[in-house]
């Protein structure tokens, strides 16, 4: 073989490239065109970037306000976020379907079909999946929007995906979203900014192991104390009785709740 057949080596790809080139080129474009863009508009306060591990799996547990709170992550986080999203979302028909279909892949969601029972386990497990393949996924600790502006209770669901993964808990506080976009608008509004406040990373591994009711709820107790430092947000001290929009918020369903 010549010099001229040997082939050039090709500089390893990092992280983020990596994640970007799995997710395809819609993800990517979203990546490194949709959200530069964003940032750019809407001029959002990010703090404590350097909290979050550029490799390796982790949990964005967030609180929740507002429907924009799964785009506002991904915009605000140092490497590429995932989240669940209903799967109606991407196999929708004509232009309005393959719209939102090429919108949340370009954020970075992932379908899964809706339900309790057997579909809430396929969502925990494609999380963890994620997880295992070294990817970063966003989790609402409370499962569904706060209507009231406080911080509600959190379910065990996210604990569990810890202790079982071993992957780290990055608490998140968002602030202004629901100014952004209320419950019920239809389209956000360009005047308020947002606040995104990522904290320490959380090892919760000395509570127990994930089959442990009482370390689960211990561990959910530390992720929500952590959310409430970042957010300020009144506390409810109660559940949100709301009705789950998406799988992996009905998994409270399938685990047991340990309440106190």
């Amino acid at each position: 073989m010549t010099s001229a057949e040997i082939p050039e080596p090709r500089e390893a790809d990092s992280p983020d490239q990596a994640a970007v080139r799995q997710m395809g080129a819609t993800y990517g474009f979203g990546r490194f065109v949709v959200a530069p863009l964003a940032r750019l508009i809407y001029r959002p306060r990010v703090e404590g970037k350097a909290n979050v591990p550029k490799t390796g799996p982790v949990i964005f547990a967030s609180n929740h306000l507002s429907f924009i709170d799964s785009i506002a992550i991904p915009i605000a986080a140092p490497r590429p976020v995932h989240f669940l999203a209903k799967s109606s979302y991407f196999d929708g028909p004509g232009m309005a379907g393959w719209f939102s279909r090429e919108f949340f892949t370009a954020i970075g969601a992932v379908p899964v079909k809706r339900g309790a029972g057997q579909a809430a386990l396929d969502a925990l497990d494609q999380q963890r999946q994620l997880l295992d393949g070294g990817s970063a996924v966003a989790l609402y600790p409370e499962g569904t929007r706060s209507l009231d502006g406080r911080l509600y209770k959190g379910r065990t669901g996210v604990a569990f995906l810890a202790l079982q993964t071993g992957a780290p808990v990055v608490p998140v506080g968002l602030i202004g979203t629901d100014l952004v976009m209320p419950v019920g608008a239809r389209f956000p509004s360009m005047t308020p900014r947002v606040t995104v406040r990522f904290g320490e990373p959380l090892d919760l591994a000395h509570h127990g192991a994930a089959d442990s009711g009482k370390a689960r709820r211990l561990a959910t107790d530390d992720i929500m104390a952590a959310i409430h430092a970042l957010s300020g947000q009144e506390l409810a001290n109660a559940y949100n009785e709301a009705p789950a929009h998406s799988p992996i918020e009905r998994i409270r369903q399938v685990l047991p709740h340990e309440r106190r």
